[in-house]
């Protein structure tokens, strides 16, 4: 790496409050040609990283942190962050196994006042600090820092909401407003914020108004002095102080000079108040500029060279199997429609998106209207497919009940990101889901082996009168080519995989691959179970009659999830073999990539044969 010669010595931000205001700007410099490094070096987040340097800086410049708390929205923006509060050199194991995460956590430092990953929640977590600091009469700030995008959220309007009222307490609420979440941001809140942010709306009202009312000088006057009550209609304030915030901008969030005498005035005032700030995503990397979506989320790349596109090659992954049925079908029933909460690119809908723009409905960070939405949409009779991870399913958990199965509506539920999702880590793995669906009646869940299962699965899913939810992992599977033809499933109903004595491994979706290699060793039968819910309780029968000892393997916590289901049904059996229920065990799994988390929680291959010889070695 260059020397960064400013950057090298700030270990905490302390040591950044000693500089001189006139170098900041050399400081800036260097800490986005280190981000830019840095992350080419390990992966990660990087458009909005290098949009949020000169505010990161000028935040830790002005407020005496930790102390006064920062709270930011999503944290993947905050690498620049923990670069200057002690973390330059563990940028080098960012996300990777053992190294630092690529979000905020309270465990890794004390300037990670609140964990934060999922959207919308940061106003929330800093009100609570601010009425406690207030309660325990401590004389600090608490700030939040959110994106126009998590703004659109309705959990960040529940927090002003509550925030409005409470004007003793010392809450700064920064919009960091970059028109981006992942995906281009939708709806009409984004819609405002840009007209807004043009001026043109005021500028070419006043110039009407002048026109037509000049030509009555009384009349004039009148208007001039209501028109900043005119203007406060279509001002970008008028929103946030309704809700009882005082507010200040917009201002240029990469200027220094406007931020760092702004940040200072507002300490000094109490109460609720308000910051408009606007950046722009990939600042000062102008491939980044350029496309910020392609720079959001980055592997390892040469930074001189830029992310090189289009090679192809490599296997093909379940997001773009859910991509291509998605198009397929959609060409055969018109009634299909395609809802997303923010992931078109992450959630494989770009060709969709392109290709039937009428039926394509991204709703913004919004999970519980999806899935309501979408609820409303089956009641009319279209066909509404929800595709959104198994980690922001769980924002949305009351609406799939209550609005969905209750009125047993067909709605597909495309779950991606199902299992242990790698480098994101706790928050993003998808460890859940079939805990928390197995429970709910009308659902059928599946869980596909391999890409072309996931392809008839899709189809099955579509097929049936009814909810269902397919759940898949993150990245490609077996290597299995989709076959062309859709063919349904026969519901409830598993495969044998392979005839083996003692030991059968009843196996829940992608894990399939290892537990075949394991069954090599073993000498056991392998089951694909494909349904969760209905389960196959006759293949279950059939095995218990026949094996000593049923293993069961999923990619889901093991508490509640599809090995329960599996040992309610041997309970009831005359023939009841012992049941091993292997999953994610009771803890959150840090991260790393993929492999390496499977090797440590015992889900490869000598995982499960080691667990399985534990079990005969304890009988014997």
């Amino acid at each position: 790496m260059p020397a960064y010669p400013l950057l090298q010595r700030i270990d905490s931000p302390a040591d950044l409050r000693r500089l001189d205001r006139r170098e900041l700007h050399t400081l800036a410099s260097e800490l986005r040609e280190f981000l830019i490094e840095s992350v080419s070096k390990t992966g990660g987040h990087l458009s909005s990283n290098l949009g949020t340097v000169e505010l990161t800086i000028a935040l830790h410049y002005i407020f005496n942190t930790p102390e006064d708390r920062i709270v930011w929205d999503v944290g993947h923006q905050t690498y620049g962050h923990k670069i200057l509060t002690g973390r330059r050199d563990a940028m080098s194991g960012l996300r990777h196994f053992g190294g630092i995460s690529g979000f905020p956590r309270r465990c890794e430092s004390e300037y990670d006042t609140f964990g934060t990953a999922h959207s919308s929640t940061s106003i929330s977590a800093a009100l609570g600090m601010a009425v406690a600091a207030y309660d325990k009469g401590e004389d600090r700030r608490s700030i939040a820092v959110i994106g126009d995008g998590a703004m659109s959220a309705g959990m960040a309007f529940e927090a002003l909401n509550n925030a409005g009222d409470m004007r003793d307490v010392n809450l700064l609420v920064i919009l960091n407003d970059n028109e981006m979440s992942i995906s281009p941001p939708v709806g009409a809140l984004t819609k405002i914020l840009a007209r807004m942010m043009s001026g043109s709306t005021v500028n070419a009202a006043r110039r009407a108004g002048e026109k037509v009312l000049g030509v009555a000088p009384p009349m004039l006057d009148f208007a001039r002095k209501v028109e900043e009550h005119v203007k406060g209609l279509i001002t970008p304030g008028t929103l946030f102080e309704e809700f009882g915030f005082h507010y200040y901008g917009p201002i240029d969030g990469h200027d220094l000079d406007a931020l760092i005498p702004t940040l200072q005035n507002i300490k000094k005032l109490r109460g609720p108040q308000f910051l408009h700030v606007v950046t722009r995503k990939g600042q000062g990397y102008k491939l980044a500029e350029a496309d910020p979506i392609l720079y959001h989320g980055v592997s390892k790349f040469d930074h001189t060279a830029g992310i090189q596109t289009g090679k192809g090659g490599g296997k093909l992954t379940y997001t773009q199997v859910f991509g291509d049925w998605l198009c397929d079908m959609a060409a055969r029933d018109d009634k299909l429609v395609a809802i997303t909460p923010a992931m078109r690119e992450g959630s494989g809908m770009v060709r969709f998106a392109r290709e039937f723009p009428d039926r394509y409905h991204d709703v913004g960070i919004a999970e519980q209207h999806a899935v309501t939405f979408a609820g409303g949409l089956a009641c009319e009779g279209f066909r509404p497919v929800v595709a959104i991870y198994s980690t922001f399913l769980q924002r949305a958990y009351d609406q799939l009940i209550h609005d969905v199965a209750l009125q047993n509506l067909p709605v597909v539920f495309a779950i991606d990101r199902a299992g242990l999702v790698g480098a994101d880590g706790a928050t993003h793995h998808g460890a859940f889901d079939l805990s928390f669906l197995l429970c709910v009646p009308n659902l059928v869940v599946m869980a596909p082996s391999d890409e072309n299962e996931c392809r008839q699965m899709l189809y099955t899913a579509y097929r049936h009168d009814g909810p269902t939810a397919v759940r898949y992992p993150r990245g490609g599977g077996l290597g299995v080519t989709p076959e062309t033809a859709m063919t349904a499933l026969p519901i409830g109903k598993g495969e044998i995989r392979r005839r083996g004595k003692k030991t059968a491994l009843l196996v829940f979706g992608s894990l399939l691959g290892n537990a075949l290699q394991a069954a090599e060793l073993l000498d056991a039968t392998v089951a694909n179970m494909r349904f969760v819910k209905p389960i196959d309780a006759d293949m279950i029968e059939e095995l218990a009659a026949s094996h000593d000892l049923l293993v069961t393997i999923e990619e889901n916590a093991v508490i509640g999830g599809a090995g329960s289901e599996v040992a309610r049904v041997v309970e009831s059996l005359p023939q009841r073999p012992r049941v091993l229920r292997l999953g994610l065990p009771d803890h959150f799994v840090d991260h790393g990539d993929q492999t390496q988390l499977h090797e440590q929680v015992g889900l490869h291959a000598a995982g499960i044969v080691a667990a399985i010889e534990r079990i005969y070695a304890h009988n014997s």
